[in-house]
């Protein structure tokens, strides 16, 4: 049976060094693997297509992007993990065997450790001693040492205070570009954080890429740019973030896998798809959808093959190229409704088409005796059902 968080801390709340030691173990036991898997990651990362396959489709966690020669290399950063490891694995058994310090038996240690060392102005006189928190005015000389012990006190419950509020507010996207958090997440981040881990839930909610992109057709078209150069100035990773399958509501770092696994490894854009209707966009201009597809045919009145719906593409492979055959012209609709078009290559990694990558709760195994409405049960072969 195991035992709660407190009571593990509790049969080591009296000897010290033993509590320093499970904790340097824990610590050892967290950068261990992190350098183990950052070498397995390493081991299957393929690094051939940056753009269109970069590491958060495939689900790298580590997310280190170090590429330049010499000990930060991707393999120096695992191996110094690794090295770090083996360290404080070894210092947890000093502290665990040598846990009886004289250091630990001082008077005035107390529940809250040995204290702060404690010197005078010219540093003659310095020694360990408990120190009271000085929470007024005298907490800003940096003569008072209680002030240190305050401040770390005060900045520790503002930082849990500050957590807590971010992690149940989201900010208004004034406040976002006023105090230029964007700009904040590049400092804490050796690289643009949306790089490693891909577009953020924020961005799609705000329809972040969709309105850059239509800032720099406006931009090129006034330009006098026609369709097709305007769109073939879109950068292809700019158009790949707007795809609706690398939104994090789709899995992102909360998905089952990778998502290549899900829709497959992306291999190219297809291109900006316009469908027209003669010469009047799907949606008129009091926003009637002026085509459909029906659930009963015979009340259609606006099918692509009643209206002769036709998709000609701008930017992308298929630059120029427009199709008026119906069952293509609806493939390409369906496609376009969760974003910019790509192909996806899914025979690779056997991916099986969906966003998500995780089991339907159904044994794949099973399809040669599951057939819905034959069982009772789902999948259970004995309680078919008997023909009377």
């Amino acid at each position: 049976m195991g035992l709660p968080w407190y009571r593990v801390h509790t049969v080591v709340l009296n000897d010290p060094g033993r509590l320093i030691a499970v904790h340097l173990m824990h610590t050892a036991l967290v950068s261990g693997w992190a350098g183990s898997m950052a070498l397995y990651e390493l081991a299957v990362f393929d690094p051939s297509d940056p753009v269109l396959d970069p590491m958060w489709r495939q689900g790298i966690i580590t997310g280190e992007t170090v590429t330049n020669a010499g000990l930060w290399s991707y393999e120096g950063v695992a191996a110094v993990h690794i090295v770090l490891s083996g360290l404080l694995f070894l210092a947890a058994i000093w502290h665990w065997v040598y846990w009886d310090l004289e250091l630990f038996r001082d008077e005035r240690t107390g529940l809250f450790g040995p204290g702060i060392w404690i010197s005078d102005p010219y540093g003659l006189t310095g020694k360990v001693q408990p120190v009271a928190p000085a929470w007024g005015a005298e907490g800003f000389d940096p003569f008072v040492p209680g002030g240190i012990a305050s401040h770390h006190i005060a900045a520790g419950i503002l930082g849990i205070l500050a957590g807590l509020f971010h992690l149940s507010v989201r900010p208004p996207q004034r406040l976002y570009k006023g105090l230029r958090m964007g700009n904040v997440e590049t400092v804490l981040s050796s690289t643009t954080p949306i790089e490693l881990f891909g577009p953020t839930r924020y961005q799609w909610d705000q329809g972040f890429f969709q309105q850059e992109i239509d800032r720099r057709i406006r931009s090129s078209k006034a330009e006098n740019l026609s369709l097709s150069e305007a769109w073939s100035k879109i950068p292809e990773k700019l158009a790949f973030y707007d795809y609706i399958g690398n939104n994090p509501a789709k899995g992102g770092l909360f998905r089952a896998g990778a998502m290549d696994n899900g829709d497959g490894i992306a291999v190219g854009w297809l291109g900006h798809a316009v469908f027209k209707d003669k010469e009047v966009v799907l949606v008129d201009e009091q926003g009637i959808v002026r085509a459909d597809v029906p659930f009963r045919r015979a009340e259609s009145k606006y099918s692509v093959e009643q209206v002769g719906v036709t998709v000609e593409f701008y930017g992308g492979e298929l630059d120029g190229v427009s199709f008026s055959d119906p069952a293509t012209v609806k493939k390409y609709a369906r496609r376009a409704q969760l974003g910019e078009i790509f192909e996806f290559d899914r025979a690779t990694l056997k991916s099986d088409g969906v966003f998500r990558s995780s089991p339907r709760g159904i044994d794949p195994d099973l399809d040669a005796q599951v057939e819905f409405g034959a069982f009772q049960k789902l999948g259970d072969p004995t309680t078919k059902r008997q023909v009377i």
